[in-house]
């Protein structure tokens, strides 16, 4: 498929296709990358919705969450338990790169871990605590 503009397309894609042709991308590429530009200029976002739009959709599209992490245990994989460490540890599953040493009530992260150097300087997280069964009914 060609990456030149179509007479049919939005002044956002006539954009993008200009850049990544500037840029020197592939056409596959190109052409892949604008279907996504169009599916977000089809939703017809506002100046004020699209900004809140594009900062979901990046983050989605980065595997991050859009909310904090949880000591729910549904959020966490026990890999101490799969066999993977020979300590306790779990891993967020919202959150690949969070790790936890108490289930989820705490975790740090591994980009903080690298940057800090070792684990004792790594700053700890303290996750959103959510109500356990029987908790809720108590309210």
């Amino acid at each position: 498929m060609s990456p030149s503009p179509r007479s049919s397309e939005s002044n956002l894609v006539a954009h993008a296709r200009r850049e990544l042709r500037i840029l020197g991308e592939d056409p596959d590429t190109i052409c892949g990358l604008c279907k996504v530009v169009q599916a977000f200029a089809d939703m017809g976002h506002s100046g004020g919705s699209a900004p809140h739009a594009i900062a979901y959709l990046e983050r989605l599209l980065r595997f991050q969450p859009l909310t904090d992490l949880t000591d729910d245990p549904a959020e966490w994989i026990d890999r101490y338990a799969e066999g993977m460490t020979s300590t306790p540890l779990w891993q967020s599953r919202r959150n690949s790169e969070a790790f936890s040493t108490d289930g989820g009530k705490t975790y740090y992260l591994l980009s903080e871990q690298e940057a800090a150097g070792d684990i004792a300087t790594t700053p700890l997280h303290h996750s959103k605590s959510v109500p356990q069964m029987g908790e809720v009914e108590k309210a």
